[in-house]
């Protein structure tokens, strides 16, 4: 294994050195302390709130990845269809979250979930929960069928 990736490294560095020597080098973002500073804006009922904080849209408009925080209050169940595919995290908290073919998950933190494009998924808490999440999907599209 580490021999083929290594080859594969070698591989794509020199399959980009030319076009790395005429661009600038890719670089990062970093979001300090966003779990605990950024404020997701109310997306449902009274107890949904979900916010991107970062896109790859501009760079890649054709295939896009959004990120951000989703947190769910204890209240009204959040039943959304995902018109995208989605990983999850749980980061705090707890959600109990359940799919139409009767599957049922007590999250808890730590725990991380695949939402294939086209799942109906109910989310509820007896507290709170957050997630992190990453979608295949433009900036704030987040018109899932709710």
């Amino acid at each position: 294994f580490r021999s083929t990736m290594g080859s594969l490294l070698s591989r794509a560095t020199s399959k980009h050195s030319s076009t790395a020597e005429k661009m600038a080098p890719a670089t990062f973002t970093h979001y300090p302390s966003a779990q605990t500073t950024f404020q997701p804006p109310l997306i449902a009922n009274e107890n949904a709130f979900l916010g991107d904080i970062a896109t790859s849209e501009p760079l890649d408009p054709t295939a896009p990845i959004s990120a951000g925080f989703y947190r769910l209050e204890k209240g009204t169940p959040l039943v959304y269809e995902y018109t995208y595919h989605e990983m999850k995290i749980i980061v705090d908290g707890e959600f109990d979250i359940s799919d139409e073919t009767g599957k049922k998950v007590h999250a808890k933190k730590g725990d991380v979930f695949y939402f294939e494009k086209g799942s109906k998924i109910t989310f509820t808490t007896e507290t709170f929960g957050l997630g992190f999440y990453v979608g295949q999907r433009k900036v704030s599209d987040t018109s899932g069928k709710g």
